[in-house]
């Protein structure tokens, strides 16, 4: 009985004390923060394609199929290309028929052209010196009585046919030595930038019958098979992205502080739990919104929270769409103060 007596005391003694020590940093003005792990709850995000034909037609191949791996650039599919290689053999024709055309324009009259014209011009030239004299000799004769009145008129009507005709002529040789007016060859100019516009349209169109990976990825599903008529707003193939993959995350309001844009977080799968990726916060909302119901967290079910996505910076085969993840983020240290 007396050794009990003293062993009760000596736990008694040590109970105050430990009672003392936890509120000795309040009454100390100290304060603690504990170490401890700030984690998050996430799912993988990953972008999905979905492919299609800028112009329809017939597919006459589809060269992958679901769980291909594809690279950038990839052919997935062909349309039948034949409609489109007529319709650019048309516009490559009437470009080279209005090109001809323009450059016609430019070069204006052949100097045999211009020959040949200022020959008629002599030529016209001489009737009319005929005209002239004919007329003087009928103007001459009339007043002796010679002639008759419509002899003279007739020498008169025929040398201003003449006059006209030269005149004609002249003017014709005139229009051929100076060329093709400005306007028309704007005009032809216009007209050829038209058809290179069309012609331009139709080679895109062309090159719009194959259908290429506009990134590397995996081919989700395939929809559509060779022999369907397809429009531009069909899709044939379903793409998933290999790169970015990011993690979609809320934050409760109060744990705003813990993070920014630009931190360094690891991310843990159920599958791989022992191996850790490597990402960055690119994002965090500045609207808030209602706990979604893929939080995890029972505590903030009901609260306000904010979306915060997670870029990983080498992702691996294992993350897959919708796949749960755990987010931790670097231990808050002890603060004295």
């Amino acid at each position: 009985m007396n050794r009990i007596i003293p062993i009760a005391a000596v736990v008694i003694i040590a109970a105050g004390a430990a009672a003392w020590w936890s509120d000795a940093p309040a009454k100390l003005g100290w304060k603690w923060e504990q170490q401890k792990e700030f984690v998050l709850y996430g799912n993988v995000d990953i972008r999905q394609v979905s492919l299609a034909f800028r112009v329809n037609g017939k597919l006459s191949e589809a060269l992958v199929d679901e769980g291909d791996v594809v690279k950038r650039g990839t052919l997935l599919a062909r349309l039948d290309a034949e409609p489109y290689e007529y319709a650019v053999r048309s516009a490559e024709a009437s470009a080279a028929a209005l090109r001809a055309t323009l450059d016609k324009l430019k070069a204006g009259a052949r100097p045999t052209e211009i020959a040949q014209a200022r020959a008629s011009y002599q030529e016209q030239l001489a009737d009319l010196q005929n005209a002239n004299l004919a007329y003087d000799r009928a103007r001459q004769l009339r007043p002796s009585g010679n002639i008759s009145e419509a002899n003279l008129d007739q020498a008169t009507a025929a040398r201003a046919m003449a006059a006209a005709r030269a005149d004609s002529a002249n003017q014709a040789l005139k229009l051929l030595e100076e060329g093709s007016r400005a306007e028309d060859i704007a005009a032809a100019e216009a007209q050829l930038k038209a058809a290179e516009a069309t012609l331009a349209t139709a080679r895109t169109s062309l090159g719009d019958t194959e259908l290429h990976a506009p990134n590397d990825g995996v081919i989700l599903s395939r929809v559509r098979e060779p022999g369907a008529i397809v429009a531009p707003t069909d899709p044939v193939f379903v793409l998933s992205l290999t790169e970015p993959v990011w993690i979609r995350a809320y934050v409760a309001e109060p744990d705003l502080g813990r993070i920014h844009p630009g931190m360094k977080v690891k991310v843990t799968s159920d599958t791989k739990p022992d191996e850790a990726y490597d990402g960055t916060i690119g994002f965090i909302s500045p609207v808030a919104e209602f706990t979604p119901k893929s939080v995890e967290t029972p505590a903030l079910r009901t609260d306000l929270v904010y979306r915060l996505r997670v870029t990983i910076d080498r992702p691996g085969p294992d993350l897959r769409q919708g796949m749960p993840v755990t987010l931790h983020f670097p231990t808050l240290q002890a603060a004295e103060k």
